[in-house]
C-alpha cells in the first residue's frame, strides 16, 4: 500500500531532478509527537540528488501544498510534515484492507528458501523454560517468514544419545522398579527427568563421600572426579556399550527415547509447533569426519604433533575438528549436518536459534564452512538469545529446579481462567473457560518472550504478563476482543460497515486519524521484522496499534456516535484494525479469542 501523493511526489521530483534514480522510494513516517501533522518525509536521502535536504524539504512542501490529497504540507529544516485530508487518509491505509494485508508479501524475485533449526532438546529430560523462550522465537520467525512469503523448513535436531541421555538410563536400571509413563500417570518426558534429576543426587552423594575419605581430593572439581565415581565408571561403560551397539543397552534406550518423544509431541502440539523434518543424532554424530578429511587435502585443515586436526581460524581462535584419537568433536558433527541439511533440502539461506552462549561455536562454524569452499555457506546465521530468569533465579535442569514447560503452560493457562472469570466470565461453562484460558495464556506467554530483541536477557514474571493493562499480549488480544464485541452488537442493531459504502471523509478526529496512520505502517512493520529476523518490532507495532485504537475507542464513540454514517464509518476503521491485529498475533503464532 502506497499513500497516492508519496507516488506523486516522487514523480514529481524525478521530473524536476534529472540525478534521482527512477528506484527511489519516498518512505513516509509517523509525524513525531507535539507536532502537526499526520505523516512526516524525510529529505536527508533526496539531498544528494536534489542540491540539498533542506531545499528539497521546500520544494516538496510546495508541490503538496498544491495536491488534492493534502489539507497542509509544512517544511521545517529537512522534512516535511503532511497533514492529509481524511478521506485521502483512509483510502490509502484502512478503506482496501484485504489490499493493505496483501502488500506485506514481496515480490517473486525476493522470496527464497529458507531452513530454520530450532527447540533441540536433550532425551534426558523434559522442556523447561528456555526451550520455550528458543521454541517460541523459532516458531514465530518461521511464521513471519511465511507471511511475508519465503518458503521456510523448520527443523529439529534432537540430541539423542551421549553421556546425559546414560545417566538417566542408569538410574532408571537402578532406581526404577520397571515403572513406566502409565504406571507412574506421568508423561514420558517427564519420568526420564525426574530420573536424570535421581542421578546427579546419587552421583553428588559418590562425589561427597570420596572427598570425605580422601581430603586431598577437595580441589578437584565434581568433572575430574566422575570417572572415580562408581556411577560415573558404570555410566561410560553404558556410553561404550551403546556406541558399540549393546542390544539390551539399545533397547533401553530406544524405550525411555520413545517415552522423552511422545512427551515431546505433546508439548509441541500445544505450542502449535509442527517440524517437517527432525533429525537425531544418534544419526549425525559421525558425520563430518569425511569433510575434514577433504578439507586437510585442501589444507583448509592442519594436523598437530599430537595427531589433532584443527583449523586457524584467526582473530577467531584455532578449532580443533577431530581429536588425537581419530573421534570426532561437536563441531565436527555440526559441519556434516550442515551439509546434510543442504543436500536434504537445498535452502538459499539457514537459520539457527541457538542461546547466546554458542556464540563463537557458530561463528566458526560458519568461518569453516566458508573456507570448505561452499558457496552458499555465505547465507548461514545464528539467531542468538539470552536467558530468561525467574524471579526466584536461574534454573537449573540438573538440581531439578528449572520450571517445566508443561507445568508453566498449566500455571499461564489457569491464571488466565481465574482471570477471565473475574471479569464477568461465570456464565461461561467450564470447557469454554478452559479454552478461553489456554488461548489467553499461551498467548501471554509467548508474547512476553517475543517483545524483547532475542539477545535481551529477560526476567519473566507469569502473573504480570498476563494483566489485561500494559504492554502485555491480553491487553492486545482484548482489544480484538472488544471490537468483536462491537462488532455483533452493530449487527444485531442493523448497522452498515461494510467498507466499500462507507463515508471515509467523516472520520476527521485526531484519534481517527492517528489510528489509520498507524494501520496503514502494518505492511512495512511485516516487512521490516522479517528483514532483521527479529520479531519484536511486530509486537512493538501491535502495542501500538492496540493503544491508538484505545485512546480512538475513549474519544469517539462507535455505537453511540452522532449518526448512523459516522458508526458505519468507525466501525470499519476498528474493523479493519481488528483483521490486522488478529493477522498480526496469527504471525506470532499467538492465537486470538472472540470474548476475553
Amino acid at each position: 500500500m502506497k499513500y497516492r501523493m508519496i507516488g506523486d511526489l516522487e514523480q514529481f521530483l524525478r521530473s524536476k531532478y534529472e540525478k534521482m534514480p527512477a528506484e527511489l522510494e519516498i518512505v513516509p513516517e509517523k509525524c513525531p509527537a507535539g507536532m502537526s501533522g499526520d505523516l512526516t518525509v524525510n529529505c536527508f536521502r533526496l539531498g544528494r540528488y536534489c542540491g540539498n535536504p533542506v531545499a528539497a524539504a521546500g520544494q516538496a512542501a510546495e508541490f503538496l501544498r498544491q495536491h488534492p490529497d493534502v489539507e497542509n504540507a509544512e517544511a521545517v529544516k529537512a522534512f516535511v510534515n503532511i497533514t492529509l485530508k481524511a478521506a485521502a487518509l483512509h483510502r490509502d491505509s484502512v478503506e482496501s484492507i484485504d489490499e493493505l494485508l496483501h502488500s506485506a508479501e514481496l515480490p517473486e524475485n525476493e522470496r527464497k528458501r529458507i531452513l530454520i533449526e530450532y527447540s533441540a532438546p536433550n532425551t534426558n529430560k523434559p522442556q523447561h523454560l528456555g526451550h520455550v523462550r528458543n521454541n517460541t522465537l523459532g516458531m514465530s520467525l518461521a511464521s513471519l517468514l511465511k507471511r511475508v512469503g519465503h518458503q521456510v523448513i523448520e527443523i529439529n535436531l534432537v540430541n539423542d544419545r551421549g553421556i546425559h541421555i546414560c545417566k538417566s538410563m542408569i538410574a532408571y536400571q537402578r532406581f526404577g522398579n520397571g515403572c513406566t509413563p502409565e504406571s507412574t500417570g506421568m508423561k514420558g518426558d517427564h519420568l526420564v527427568g525426574k530420573f536424570y534429576v535421581e542421578y546427579n543426587q546419587a552421583l553428588s552423594q559418590e562425589i561427597k563421600q570420596l572427598r570425605e575419605a580422601d581430603p586431598s581430593l577437595a580441589s578437584q572439581d565434581d568433572e575430574a572426579l566422575f570417572l572415580k565415581t562408581e556411577l560415573g565408571a558404570a555410566t561410560q561403560k553404558m556410553l561404550q556399550d551403546w556406541e558399540a551397539g549393546d542390544p539390551e543397552v539399545r533397547a533401553l534406550w530406544r524405550k525411555m527415547n520413545n517415552w522423552v518423544f511422545e512427551g515431546f509431541a505433546k508439548t509441541y502440539e500445544r505450542m502449535g509447533i509442527h517440524f517437517d523434518h527432525t533429525y537425531l543424532e544418534s544419526e549425525t554424530y559421525l558425520l563430518g569426519k569425511d569433510i575434514v578429511a577433504a578439507g586437510l587435502e585442501k589444507g583448509v585443515f592442519a594436523r598437530r604433533e599430537d595427531g589433532a586436526v584443527f583449523c586457524d581460524l584467526g582473530k577467531l581462535g584455532k578449532k580443533v575438528v577431530l581429536r588425537s584419537d581419530g573421534t570426532s568433536v561437536y563441531i565436527t558433527q555440526d559441519m556434516g549436518t550442515t551439509l546434510r541439511k543442504y543436500e536434504d533440502y537445498h535452502p538459499e539461506s539457514m537459520i539457527w536459534v541457538v542461546g547466546d552462549e554458542q556464540n563463537l561455536h557458530f561463528q566458526m562454524l560458519f568461518a569453516i564452512m566458508e573456507r570448505l569452499g561452499y558457496e552458499w555457506a555465505r547465507d548461514l546465521y545464528h539467531l542468538s538469545y539470552g536467558m530468561v530468569n525467574l524471579p526466584s533465579g536461574k534454573m537449573k535442569s540438573r538440581e531439578g529446579t528449572v520450571v517445566d514447560a508443561d507445568d508453566l503452560f498449566d500455571e499461564m493457562a489457569s491464571l488466565a481462567r481465574e482471570a477471565c472469570r473475574e471479569r464477568g466470565g461465570d456464565e461461561l461453562s467450564e470447557t469454554e473457560l478452559a479454552a478461553r484460558g489456554e488461548i489467553i495464556g499461551l498467548g501471554a506467554l509467548k508474547f512476553m518472550l517475543l517483545k524483547y530483541n532475542p539477545k535481551t536477557t529477560i526476567l519473566f514474571d507469569p502473573a504480570a504478563s498476563l494483566k489485561f493493562e500494559g504492554d502485555t499480549g491480553p491487553y492486545i488480544q482484548y482489544a480484538a476482543a472488544r471490537i468483536h464485541s462491537i462488532e455483533r452488537k452493530a449487527a444485531e442493531r442493523g448497522i452498515d460497515f461494510a467498507a466499500e459504502r462507507v463515508d471515509w471523509g467523516l472520520l476527521t478526529h485526531e484519534t481517527e486519524k492517528a489510528l489509520a496512520v498507524t494501520a496503514g505502517f502494518y505492511p512495512a512493520t511485516l516487512r521490516m521484522a522479517a528483514e532483521r529476523r527479529d520479531c519484536s518490532g511486530l509486537a512493538e507495532y501491535l502495542l501500538d496499534l492496540a493503544k491508538a485504537f484505545n485512546r480512538f475507542y475513549r474519544e469517539c464513540p462507535v455505537l453511540a456516535a452522532e449518526t448512523p454514517e459516522l458508526a458505519g464509518a468507525r466501525l470499519a476503521l476498528a474493523e479493519a484494525v481488528r483483521r490486522i491485529i488478529s493477522d498480526g498475533l496469527g504471525t506470532l503464532t499467538i492465537g486470538v479469542p472472540e470474548a476475553m
